[in-house]
């Protein structure tokens, strides 16, 4: 039975679409790739920088609050569609690890934890009570936005470079050229070819993967799982997390494939494709994105395995409970409802707990689906019609 962190209705959505591989991305504008989705890699800090976080006083006794880039129009719990359905055992254990950390909603936490073992109609009778929901508009009053999906990738790695595994995954850059000894730090084409760059990485190698495509990936996604063969033979999953960017400007080499029509799908079975087709082409589109992250490594536990990664609060992400928010729009640790028709449909409380340089606006979010080819499958294909409501302290 496999241990990755899914969405509950994940098997169900799956069996539902049928064949994934058919999935044709829209006409070639701005961000119209999303198979490689806007995590660490586009900016994000490293987790538990809270940064950015609009301070919102409560409580806001049911006035229009305005933040640098939304307002929050009070509404009545009536207006949240499929309010009264939702099972919330889920949403209250992201909630419990935000209260974890100093934030905005302290003020309620006591009661959140009080009420982890209470039913889901009795936490919903002490959120209607206690919270006020604030429909997210942009300044201009629009309050419908895009959400889209991001997962944890889990590749296979070994320790040493072999014949078959030869493609590093790297640390922050130590000398002669550390990272921070230039702004921005050398782009991947550079790294790939002048020395000094390729110095400041010797030795720094985490891990080696099979093939540069499963790097970019790790490195969009900001975070994922290695399953490592070790030097003496022995196999051990680990973490590896964000820790810093070579500052450079992010490209998507979906958009790329996709305005020079080399590619009709741009997920990532797409682009794997397009791969297979055209090895010798492969470093030209991988030096498109001249941007690289770099990682830290981190012991997975027995407990660890069942949550996904830090996001940008400093807390494990929920699968299809956490989402990737704009901090100048909704602050880290709000309680969100989220209602989206499409690939996914959602009506479900979910707990903002992380961000990325490409979620920016009022109605904006990043979707977290899990972890492994599953939840890859389905957050390629999430990019749909959003709207959003903060469960604010009365």
């Amino acid at each position: 039975m496999t241990r990755w962190a899914l969405v509950p209705l994940l098997s169900t959505v799956l069996a539902a679409c049928g064949d994934l591989s058919v999935y044709r991305a829209p006409p070639p504008v701005q961000d119209a790739s999303r198979p490689d989705l806007t995590r660490a890699a586009e900016g994000m800090g490293p987790p538990g920088t809270e940064t950015g976080a609009p301070t919102i006083d409560y409580p806001s006794n049911g006035r229009m609050l305005q933040q640098s880039r939304s307002r929050w129009i009070p509404v009545d719990w009536a207006e949240l569609p499929g309010f009264g359905g939702d099972t919330l055992g889920e949403a209250w254990a992201a909630w419990l690890r935000s209260c974890e950390r100093p934030g905005t909603l302290v003020v309620v936490c006591a009661d959140v934890k009080r009420l982890a073992s209470a039913s889901d109609d009795e936490r919903r009778a002490w959120m209607q009570a206690r919270l006020q929901p604030y429909r997210i508009e942009n300044l201009e009053g629009e309050s419908q936005g895009m959400l889209t999906g991001y997962y944890e990738p889990v590749a296979d790695a070994r320790r040493l470079p072999d014949a078959r595994f030869k493609t590093p995954l790297y640390r922050v850059p130590g000398p002669p050229a550390p990272l921070g000894s230039r702004k921005p730090w050398y782009s991947r084409e550079e790294i790939d070819t002048l020395s000094e760059p390729q110095a400041a990485l010797r030795g720094r190698e985490i891990a080696w993967l099979e093939d540069p495509v499963s790097v970019l990936n790790l490195q969009i996604q900001g975070s994922g799982r290695l399953r490592i063969t070790e030097a003496d033979g022995r196999e051990r999953m680990v973490r590896v997390a964000y820790a810093a960017t070579n500052d450079q400007p992010y490209r998507s080499v979906g958009s790329w494939l996709l305005q020079k029509g080399e590619v009709r799908d741009a997920s990532w079975a797409g682009i794997r494709q397009w791969v297979a087709a055209n090895p010798a082409r492969v470093q030209e589109m991988l030096w498109v994105n001249p941007r690289v992250v770099f990682f830290q490594e981190q012991m997975l536990t027995e407990a660890d395995t069942f949550v996904g990664p830090k996001g940008a609060q400093g807390v494990p992400l929920t699968a299809g409970r956490s989402i990737a928010v704009d901090p100048q729009s909704i602050p880290y640790g709000a309680p969100v409802w989220l209602t989206s028709s499409g690939y996914l449909p959602l009506q479900r409380l979910v707990l903002a707990q992380d961000t990325g340089s490409a979620i920016t606006g009022a109605v904006r979010a990043d979707y977290f689906v899990g972890t492994g080819p599953e939840a890859s499958a389905v957050a390629g294909r999430v990019k749909q019609p959003l709207r959003l409501w903060v469960l604010w302290p009365k």
